[in-house]
């Protein structure tokens, strides 16, 4: 080897060697709890398939959970760094339970009451005395009350029968009960296997003076210690929210081969068609107007009057918006 191209070798694998470590970017593990319903997870799965999350260097240990109930007590009991659920988040942060930092979208039309017209049920008034099926404490509990309130009946002259949801379900599809507050997908069940079935209402109707809204919220310990880590989570999630906003059709053929090969795409679009995202830069000014606020707090004043709760954290307290704005300076 001749003088110059050793040195120049040499030199080489000096830098190879001092420059590796730089490129070797330290990973950042996070446990992340969540919900498999595309208002849920879908910023999350094409976060992760187009490396948004990766690029930020960060890896989402992820663990998959049926309601937002069972996120929290979880989130609580230590197994979770973060969670990303429904309307649920409007609820256990009040109690002082997590940090609200990054909200998903507007589940603008996924929670709906659907009713037996053979049962005699055509209108709100019909339900008066009758039982109703829904998972209490979540996402369709919150629409069906306010659905009751604004059409002149009373929550308390209807009975709940709280179960599941796959349960609460099939007791409407067998007839057991005349009516069913539920959430999306669950609607393509019910439409499917009771053609005369009749969606009385959907969330839609209320918005945008009320809205359903779900996002992520982190344990309180962890929100302290790791802002940094969280506005990295943050950075990823909004290239891959706004990819979704922009690139519709496409995002959701990838989501659906990757993530939901069970739903139909079709189905997956009517899913995607009853929430409303709003891009990142859009949501900045849904945070400092106070509307992000303004619809958290109507969700925790349902949540903590029906648990008979009177001293809560309001939402304009465990809802920090500082860490996203600065975020996405």
């Amino acid at each position: 080897m001749h003088r110059r191209q050793f040195f120049g070798t040499a030199a080489g694998l000096a830098l190879s060697g001092l420059a590796a470590p730089a490129l070797a970017q330290a990973t950042t593990k996070i446990r992340v709890g969540y919900l498999h319903t595309l208002a849920v997870d879908g910023q999350i799965w094409t976060g992760i398939d187009r490396g948004s999350f990766g690029k930020q260097g960060l890896e989402l240990e992820l663990r998959q959970f049926n309601t937002g109930l069972e996120l929290f007590q979880a989130l609580i009991g230590g197994s979770l760094d973060v969670l990303a659920t429904g309307a649920v988040l409007s609820n256990f942060p009040a109690r002082g339970q997590g940090k609200v930092f990054l909200i998903n979208d507007i589940e603008v039309a996924t929670a709906q009451l659907w009713v037996h017209k053979d049962q005699g049920i055509n209108s709100f008034a019909d339900l008066k005395g009758k039982r109703i099926a829904t998972t209490t404490g979540t996402t369709a509990h919150v629409f069906l009350d306010r659905a009751l309130r604004a059409n002149a009946v009373d929550p308390k002259d209807v009975e709940l029968l709280n179960q599941a949801m796959p349960a609460a379900v099939t007791s409407f599809i067998s007839g057991a009960v005349p009516a069913v507050a539920l959430w999306v997908p669950f609607n393509i069940t019910v439409r499917d296997k009771v053609p005369d079935a009749l969606k009385l209402a959907d969330a839609s109707a209320y918005y945008p003076k009320a809205a359903i809204i779900g996002g992520w919220a982190a344990a309180n310990d962890y929100y302290a210690a790791n802002r940094a880590t969280l506005a990295k989570l943050i950075k990823g999630w909004s290239e891959a929210n706004d990819h979704v906003v922009a690139h519709s059709e496409e995002a959701l053929e990838a989501l659906q081969k990757a993530h939901y090969s069970q739903v139909p795409l079709g189905d997956l679009k009517e899913q995607f068609k009853a929430q409303k995202m709003f891009t990142a830069r859009e949501w900045k000014k849904l945070y400092t107007d106070g509307t992000v606020v303004n619809w958290l707090q109507q969700s925790t004043d349902f949540f903590m009057a029906n648990a008979g709760i009177k001293d809560f954290t309001p939402a304009n307290k465990y809802f920090d918006p500082s860490l996203y704005l600065e975020a996405m300076a």
